[in-house]
């Protein structure tokens, strides 16, 4: 015989012993289990406390990106005394939040988030604070919340209120206008 069909032979020994091969693999029961996919986890509720001139004080447990209007609404709705002109009810919540609805005897502020330590609706907790949030402090503009934020970012969550200072652009002056209004989140 000549020395292509030796050639010819071989290819086509080891073309059919390819093909079983590839027909085995394609035709066998897969082994092992399913992997299945998780759904995303949901995010966990938040938790407020609404005190003051509601119908019923105490800790709400509301879903995240809930605003203080669905706090309000929570705790019972105003009472007949609450000063609703001071309150923002469309702002959105972070956990651990206060709400202390004032009285008829605290005047409405003007643009900000709360008034006195006593008659504070919201106190805007500075470690997690959005630039929106930080931008309702009386003194505290677009550019000054963004200073907040990046100080923040590099240099973790304020330990102290005063620790707001050490952001560039706010001095003790602008602190004082401020500390009445702001909170790191660690009290009641």
């Amino acid at each position: 015989m000549d020395k292509h069909w030796y050639w010819l032979a071989a290819f086509i020994v080891v073309g059919v012993l390819l093909g079983v091969g590839v027909l085995i693999l394609v035709t066998r029961p897969p082994r092992g289990n399913p992997i299945t996919l998780l759904p995303a986890p949901t995010p966990a509720p938040i938790t407020v406390y609404v005190s003051g001139n509601v119908n019923r004080q105490g800790l709400y447990t509301l879903p995240v990106g809930s605003r203080i209007n669905d706090a309000i609404q929570a705790a019972g709705g105003f009472t007949d005394d609450a000063n609703t002109g001071v309150i923002n009810l469309a702002s959105i919540l972070t956990d651990g939040q206060q709400i202390n609805v004032p009285d008829n005897s605290i005047p409405p502020a003007t643009g900000i988030v709360g008034t006195q330590p006593d008659s504070a609706l919201v106190a805007v907790n500075i470690n997690t604070a959005t630039l929106e949030q930080l931008d309702t402090l009386p003194d505290i503009g677009p550019k000054t919340a963004q200073d907040i934020l990046d100080y923040r970012s590099a240099n973790g969550p304020f330990g102290s209120i005063e620790d707001i200072m050490d952001v560039p652009g706010i001095g003790p002056g602008k602190f004082d206008s401020i500390k009445a209004l702001i909170t790191i989140g660690t009290s009641p």
